[in-house]
């Protein structure tokens, strides 16, 4: 999505590199390169201020995913560069948007996958390695279609495996290479 707001357009620069850098660069998720080579990854950036308005932009997309085929739109990225910056805040939020999925209908339909600068996975340490495997440059909210999700994970060898390459690809970064694929972080 292409937006006339400058602020905007440097935001999704920023998710555009980190996707192509760390996501698929790393081959964080084995699934991203082709949709994302097939122009199928919207980029939706949020000007919401507030939880409601930003619900509301999620919802919006979500319709967009029910009314446009997988062959066209595979998934969405809603991103929160205005808000959400604390993220105990942020992963509050998450249940809203659990309960908006439930609320329409939508589960089995749609998942969500979360990114934000300070993730910290239950158990880990801030400073733990592992937190980078879903550290974007913004809040970040993946809406994923389930069935295009079960499809490529059923062809997927050994999919249970995915997490711990992940933390050991991150886990093997030089100093110099976090600095360069994580400049959004501080040091």
């Amino acid at each position: 999505m292409a937006s006339d707001n400058p602020d905007n357009q440097l935001v999704e620069q920023r998710v555009m590199q980190w996707l192509q850098n760390v996501v698929i660069g790393l081959n964080l998720c084995p699934f991203a390169s082709k949709p994302t080579r097939a122009g199928q990854v919207r980029l939706c950036v949020s000007e919401a201020l507030s939880e409601e308005v930003l619900l509301g932009d999620i919802e919006v997309e979500l319709q967009r995913l029910d009314a446009e085929s997988v062959t066209t739109l595979e998934t969405t990225l809603v991103i929160a560069p205005y808000m959400l910056s604390d993220f105990w805040d942020y992963n509050q939020f998450i249940g809203w948007i659990e309960a908006l999925i439930s609320r329409n209908g939508w589960q089995g339909i749609y998942q969500l996958a979360t990114f934000h600068p300070n993730y910290c996975f239950a158990g880990a340490e801030p400073e733990d390695a592992e937190n980078l495997t879903n550290r974007g440059p913004y809040p970040i909210f993946h809406l994923i279609r389930e069935a295009s999700m079960a499809d490529v994970l059923a062809r997927y060898p050994d999919p249970e495996s995915i997490p711990e390459n992940n933390i050991r690809r991150v886990s093997a970064l030089s100093e110099a290479q976090r600095r360069s694929l994580f400049p959004y972080l501080p040091d």
